[in-house]
């Protein structure tokens, strides 16, 4: 994508107020053809609020990061699965070159899922070996025609949710995990829409439940991030898939089973794994700790975590431009905003080298004292909270403590969540991985 077509879009600015509180799309109808009359492209771009600036992007394919509708604007590539027109962006790369080469993170861990997962990745015929430059055809493709729902718990206990279910669902031999026919280069290229348009982009029955806006003329896709955090420092992160059912609903993604055969849980820290360490909470406090100027997950803004999530009414609502409380509801704190272990922007070469976006989840549950003490508050390093493990302050799901195998911590959910590093709010996350030691 030429950096110019970046650059025109960074110049843009505030949206009216008017149009902000109305949650109007200011993309342009279905463009037709001249000679057919039949759709030549779709522009259904979401509207432009606050820009971030470029230099604080990890994912530098991404045209432009909004602040006040929560979005990334991304390059969008076609392709097909079984016949039908699908759409897909590309984030991460196993391969250092291609990573430069078309601006995404590098992501060496991947390296591990085409020979160690062959049921968590496919493989994609093309007939250039760089993806992305020529139409590809996909061995499978995401339902995304599933209705999302959520009945949570009492509100004193929203979690666990009484009742919910994903809004798409990965069809046969769908992944975002793919490889080139002939090549051992992996990419994370998660398809976001299905068919020719127009789209869906309210209630979502033909894209992806993050997908705020896409544009087939431009070829550019609108796509929800999430705020999160990384090594004490506020960041943004994207989410496409999880291989568990409650998660893909929280989350707004793609339930994808299959992905918890992706090599291997607790491999946070091995070389010879795919996934990197990624931490919530189950019970953390619930509510925003202190107003904040850039959104929720700057500075004290929120309390990470499942429980927090579920309190918000909008965890029930489907994210969309034509809902402004939803929007506005997750820049102020309504989204499960995990802590990333490691990000792209690390010191450390060995720290960069651990960065997947293929995130092995653990789930912490404070302890009643923790609770009784009102320790359950904001955490934002990974390092903190292997710390608070071994002392027992956090125990995992069911009770257990952190153990230890293999000579890492023993915490994982066995839930593979793809989120790819997007951008950081204010300082870059640089801090060493520090692994707990044994007591």
């Amino acid at each position: 994508m030429p950096r110019s077509f970046t650059a025109r879009h960074r110049r843009s600015g505030f949206l009216s107020t008017a149009a902000i509180l109305l949650g109007l799309s200011l993309g342009s109808p279905v463009v037709a053809s001249a000679q057919t009359g039949s759709p030549a492209g779709v522009e259904q771009s979401a509207p432009v609020g606050l820009t971030l600036e470029s230099n604080r992007e990890a994912l530098r394919s991404a045209l432009r990061v909004d602040l006040t509708f929560e979005y990334a604007t991304l390059p969008l590539y076609k392709g097909t699965a079984g016949g039908q027109t699908v759409w897909y962006v590309i984030t991460d790369v196993s391969n250092a070159a291609v990573a430069r080469q078309l601006g995404i993170n590098h992501a060496p861990k991947l390296r591990n899922v085409r020979t160690m997962c062959p049921a968590c990745s496919q493989e994609v015929r093309t007939s250039d070996p760089l993806l992305g430059r020529a139409p590809v055809e996909f061995q499978g493709a995401p339902d995304f025609s599933p209705t999302r729902t959520l009945t949570a718990g009492p509100s004193a206990f929203p979690f666990p949710a009484q009742a919910s279910s994903p809004g798409a669902i990965g069809r046969a031999n769908y992944s975002p995990y793919v490889t080139v026919e002939g090549s051992f280069i992996v990419y994370n290229a998660p398809i976001v829409a299905i068919g020719d348009g127009p789209f869906d982009v309210t209630t979502h029955t033909d894209t992806h439940d993050r997908t705020l806006g896409i544009n087939t003329v431009n070829m550019t896709v609108d796509h929800l991030y999430v705020r999160g955090f990384s090594n004490r420092e506020p960041i943004l992160y994207l989410s496409f898939e999880s291989s568990d059912w409650f998660t893909a609903m929280i989350e707004r993604s793609t339930f994808v089973p299959a992905l918890a055969d992706l090599q291997f849980p607790n491999g946070g820290g091995r070389i010879d794994s795919a996934r990197a360490s990624i931490f919530t909470f189950a019970n953390a406090r619930v509510g925003l700790e202190a107003p904040s100027p850039r959104g929720a997950s700057d500075g004290r803004g929120r309390n990470p975590g499942l429980t927090h999530a579920l309190s918000f009414p909008i965890a029930r609502q489907d994210a969309a431009i034509a809902n402004p409380q939803v929007i506005e509801g997750l820049r102020n704190g309504g989204d499960v905003s995990n802590i990333f272990d490691v990000f792209p922007t690390n010191a450390r070469k060995r720290d960069r080298d651990e960065y997947s976006p293929a995130w092995d989840l653990q789930v912490g549950v404070y302890s009643d004292e923790a609770v009784a003490e009102g320790k359950n508050g904001l955490k934002t390093d990974a390092n903190e909270v292997r710390r608070l493990a071994r002392r027992g302050v956090i125990t995992t799901l069911g009770g257990r403590p952190h153990t230890r195998a293999r000579g890492v911590p023993s915490a994982s959910a066995n839930i593979v969540i793809n989120c790819p590093a997007l951008a950081f709010l204010e300082q870059r996350p640089r801090r060493p991985r520090i692994p707990a030691p044994d007591r």
